[in-house]
């Protein structure tokens, strides 16, 4: 299984489908994975086969690490389009993710303050105040929407929480008031004999009347990239791909895709 797992707080910068050149910053432990959802074409893996034995990086150890690449970057001429919040599973599942948000925010504009700060999260953390509140302070606050339906979701995602349900985030993702990214990973396969897709036309057409709702800046549509831990996986066609963007562009969203 080549999936990937981060081994250090900051890494990169890579270049990112979506987002340029990007800085990465990885809050959980460094030897497993720590995710709210565990989905089933993650590139980190499922959650069962990466269990951590170690914990979070402080606030320091985050706070201390970006500055010193940053310092380094600056050094040697090259500047990041973007410091990504990504890494082994669900960042804002660290207990100081709003104290960490701050402080990036002071020493990005010590050393890049034209470059963004970008939140790669599932959304299942946002109805916590601190969470929300962090997230409305970065530059791409990118939330996730895989699908319209629980069951779905179930599929796909496979949340931790037996309580997370379409109606409770729809509702969450309001509250932005436009203030974010929704990004959405389009595929087709199987999984344990069932159908997983999520491009149907009764999918889609629930997907755009949801966007309809949360009224975001923008809209990241991509597909599966790299080897997924579950097997029977298909990517999207760029030409669906490309079909299910015109009609979120003709609803007047700003849509990107990745294939």
């Amino acid at each position: 299984m080549a999936t990937i797992l981060f081994d250090q707080i900051v890494f990169g910068p890579v270049h990112s489908r979506r987002l340029g050149i990007s800085l990465g910053i990885n809050l959980l432990p460094a030897d497993g994975k720590i995710c709210s959802f565990d989905c089933i074409y993650c590139e980190c893996g499922l959650n069962e086969e990466r269990r951590t034995r170690s914990g979070f990086p402080t606030r320091q150890e985050v706070k201390e690490a970006l500055e010193t690449k940053l310092a380094s970057m600056q050094a040697g001429g090259i500047a990041p389009d973007v410091i990504t919040f990504a890494g082994n599973g669900e960042p804002t599942l660290h207990p100081e993710f709003a104290g960490i948000i701050d402080d990036t925010l002071a020493t990005r504009n010590r050393f890049f303050p034209t470059a963004k700060i970008a939140v790669l999260s599932n959304a299942t953390r946002i109805g916590n105040p601190a969470v929300f509140e962090a997230l409305n302070k970065v530059d791409d606050n990118i939330l996730k929407l895989d699908s319209v339906s629980d069951s779905r979701i179930r599929q796909l995602d496979r949340p931790a929480s037996p309580s997370f349900t379409f109606g409770k985030l729809l509702e969450d993702l309001k509250r932005f008031e436009g203030n974010l990214i929704i990004q959405t990973m389009f595929l087709s396969g199987e999984y344990e004999g069932h159908s997983v897709g999520n491009t149907s036309k009764e999918e889609i057409a629930g997907w755009l009347q949801a966007l309809r709702e949360i009224r975001p800046r923008q809209v990241m549509i991509y597909t599966i990239d790299r080897e997924t831990p579950v097997k029977g996986l298909k990517k999207a066609s760029p030409a669906l791909l490309d079909a299910i963007a015109a009609r979120a562009r003709n609803e007047g969203f700003d849509v990107t895709v990745s294939y």
